[in-house]
């Protein structure tokens, strides 16, 4: 990928889509919030995000709003198919220093990646960079719960232990289902509440809000991981109660509202 304007190159090692149903969740809890997060505004068609190291092996994201161009490589490259991710200098939205995300691969032939200097990239901003694994927060919340929605089977399996009783009466998981519960009944910002295909008939929730976030299969079970707990994974009831209603009922609710990859 040759960006001329600035006299150089970009060697992409791996690119992301950044829309209102697909974003990394490390970026922020909904769409406009990752767009905020990399100086862009949330244009509804979304964008993608091209992540590479130039000709001394700098790291660069590059987002794009040829948003069909980034999936189409994408697609590509998870069939095992080679794709020259090269994007038109006319739909390059902004190039940014630094990665937002952890990369484990690296360009052949030039230097180790790091990051240009503050300032290379005309923001005067600090370098994007991946959060802290050594801390727990709200980013960290949001990657616990998608590492779940990975590992489905095995956290499934716990719930069927207890239930989620032992988690029932914890004030922080109440505050998050009530939240989740508004979601469908006054929409929130796009993104917040996100479906993708799980298998036949069932789909695969995630639900962000302030403080807390869930993960859940349509007509099974959902886990929800908050601010206050790092690293605790709080399995919800599936009764419901006099404020709220029975897990499966709240599911289908907030399945009804999602966003849904196109």
């Amino acid at each position: 990928m040759s960006d001329e304007d600035e006299g150089g190159s970009l060697y992409v090692l791996t690119a992301v889509l950044l829309t209102p149903a697909q974003f990394p969740s490390i970026l922020g809890d909904d769409f406009p919030e990752a767009c905020s997060l990399l100086g862009v505004p949330p244009a509804a068609a979304g964008y993608g995000l091209v992540l590479g190291q130039d000709e001394v092996g700098a790291r660069w994201t590059v987002v794009v709003d040829d948003v069909s161009l980034v999936a189409m490589a994408i697609a590509s490259w998870d069939c095992g198919m080679e794709y020259d991710l090269s994007p038109d200098e006319r739909s390059i939205v902004v190039s940014l220093a630094g990665w937002p995300l952890e990369l484990s691969v690296a360009a052949a032939g030039i230097p180790e990646p790091h990051d240009p200097e503050q300032g290379a990239d005309g923001t005067g901003r600090v370098p994007l960079a991946p959060p802290s694994a050594e801390a727990w927060g709200a980013a960290q919340r949001r990657m616990g719960a998608d590492q779940i929605a990975r590992q489905w089977s095995e956290w499934s399996e716990r719930v069927a232990t207890d239930g989620g009783a032992a988690a029932a009466s914890h004030p922080g998981l109440a505050r998050a289902l009530k939240e989740a519960l508004g979601y469908t009944q006054s929409p929130p910002p796009p993104g917040r509440v996100r479906s993708s295909f799980a298998g036949e008939e069932t789909r695969t929730l995630r639900v962000d809000g302030p403080g807390w976030s869930l993960v859940a299969r349509t007509g099974g079970a959902a886990f929800v991981l908050l601010d206050e707990e790092p690293g605790e994974v709080l399995p919800v009831p599936p009764e419901g109660d006099a404020e709220l209603p029975e897990l499966s009922r709240l599911l289908a609710a907030l399945d009804r509202v999602a966003v849904r990859p196109a």
